[in-house]
């Protein structure tokens, strides 16, 4: 739930602030702003814990994975 609303208040914020280093970077720079709400996440959480920026990218990434894996499974039908 944390991590809903960081995403939904913070992100778009993080977002508009770095567009320049965002286009720069192709959007890559966006792996880094997800590494981020969930390192703030993890402050926020009890029990919840990533050891630096980098683990906290790495686990963005396989989090979107997973989301996107399940989007394509449980995912509404387009037609």
């Amino acid at each position: 739930m944390i991590l809903g609303i960081a995403n939904t208040i913070v992100k778009p914020v993080f977002l508009i602030l770095t567009l320049p280093i965002n286009i720069l970077t192709l959007g890559l720079f966006t792996l880094v702003i997800n590494g981020i709400i969930l390192k703030l996440t993890a402050g926020i959480v009890p029990g919840f814990r990533i050891a630096g920026l980098f683990g906290a990218i790495i686990e963005s990434i396989v989090l979107s994975i997973i989301n996107l894996i399940i989007t394509n499974i449980f995912g509404k039908d387009k037609s």
